[in-house]
């Protein structure tokens, strides 16, 4: 894996990023070797958020299959929610030579129109995890939520950890722990 691999190697702090929109991924980049988190996709619905109710809504919306990428071709590779503009330029994107300069003008401006609520004919930028993304909150809730959910599975030995997670119940609060 990419971060035990550059924790091996270098000597500076390492923040681990990608794939973290709850206490489980914190605790996992930890146990990794990072010591820091960068969060992307899980900020995108907090209040604080400026991008537009129609762009937040979709992020809450998401399914575990509805990201994608496009543009690999052009050396420009984002991850992004499904929607008519991402699917037409998948589409395109099967016969680059020929469609380029049309794929370059569509992506002019896409992610402000997203951004701004067209989350039909923008780019709606965010990673796989945004189907762990399921209500608002403030930013300093979701960071106090990340860091008990993590610290709280940090205290778990192995056998603690493996009981909890054959429940399939995510932590709540400190009586999780208890329970577990």
């Amino acid at each position: 894996a990419l971060v035990p691999s550059v924790c091996d190697t270098v000597t500076i702090p390492v923040l681990a990023a990608g794939g973290i929109a709850d206490g489980r991924g914190v605790c996992a980049a930890f146990a990794l070797g990072a010591e820091g988190v960068q969060i992307g996709t899980r900020f995108l619905t907090v209040d604080e958020c400026t991008v537009a109710e129609e762009y937040k809504e979709y992020v809450l919306k998401a399914k575990d299959s509805d990201t994608l990428v496009i543009g690999r071709g052009s050396g420009h590779p984002v991850r992004c929610l499904k929607n008519a503009f991402s699917r037409q330029v998948r589409k395109l994107e099967a016969d680059l030579e020929a469609n380029g300069d049309e794929i370059e003008a569509m992506h002019l401006g896409a992610l402000r129109r997203a951004v701004s609520g067209d989350v039909t004919n923008g780019t709606i930028m965010a990673g796989q995890v945004a189907s762990l993304v399921s209500e608002r909150k403030t930013a300093a809730q979701v960071i106090n939520e990340l860091m008990a959910q993590a610290e709280q599975l940090g205290a778990l030995n192995l056998a603690e950890m493996a009981a909890h997670n054959a429940q399939r119940e995510k932590f709540t609060c400190e009586s999780d722990v208890q329970e577990a």
